[in-house]
């Protein structure tokens, strides 16, 4: 209501007087929700803040830049969903370039709705993907989401997945405003739960047999991180000056 009376009074209203009246007019109405838009909210609240379900902000720090996924893309993508270890981003087919571009295509909607957003994880500005990184919701205010990642093994010890990771799960409790963070890792992958665990990700137990591969069906460890357990990972998502 505080937020209303400020924008009827920058925008409609000449007088406390007027104000008050409509006010009372938007109370008589029951079936009236008074829900800001979240650009409405930045610019009344006097912050700049970009809405990424209408753009996905570029992420940059020393060792990487992140980027929501093109078509130009499509190759690299195809190579790197196609490693054995690789997450699946929802497809469940053979990783054909049909399923990639299908991927491409509904990551765009997904963040448009305001389901998801993903990152392509690049060295530089025009480098290729060397990894794919996706926060998905798990409730309707985005405060509880899942997160997945995979990067290309000439990546993989070289700090890309861990700066990736922090520049993505800084967005995910700054701008987003997600409170809890969890993912699935397998359990055979020695190398992601160290990782995860050098975050400070909290290991909540073993999910048995719940995910396929190859056939088979292996056992995942859930991973969870909560935004007040980020401490020192925290680093500037806002866009750098060159």
């Amino acid at each position: 209501m505080a937020i209303l009376c400020k924008y009827l009074m920058r925008n409609h209203l000449g007088s406390t007087d007027q104000l008050g009246v409509a006010v009372a007019r938007f109370a008589a109405v029951p079936w009236v929700s008074l829900v800001v838009p979240s650009i409405m909210t930045a610019e009344i609240s006097g912050l700049n803040v970009p809405n990424w379900r209408t753009e996905l902000p570029t992420l940059t720090a020393r060792l990487v830049t992140l980027r929501e996924p093109v078509m130009q893309d499509l190759g690299p993508l195809v190579d790197l969903l196609s490693l054995a270890d690789a997450t699946r981003f929802g497809i469940e087919d053979q990783n054909t370039e049909v399923e990639v571009q299908r991927l491409i295509e509904r990551i765009a909607r997904d963040r448009a709705a305001g389901r998801a957003f993903t990152y392509a994880i690049t060295t530089g500005p025009t480098r290729p993907a060397v990894g794919l990184i996706q926060v998905r919701q798990l409730d309707p205010a985005f405060e509880v989401a899942e997160w997945e990642c995979t990067v290309a093994p000439s990546a993989r010890g070289t700090g890309v997945f861990v700066e990736a990771v922090r520049l993505v799960g800084s967005f995910a409790f700054g701008p987003v405003g997600a409170r809890r963070l969890e993912t699935r890792v397998l359990l055979q992958n020695g190398r992601g739960n160290t990782a995860l665990r050098k975050l400070g990700a909290v290991e909540e137990g073993i999910l048995r047999r719940s995910a396929r591969r190859h056939g088979e069906y292996v056992d995942q460890v859930l991973w969870s991180l909560l935004k007040e357990d980020w401490g020192e990972h925290w680093i500037s998502t806002a866009p750098r000056v060159h």
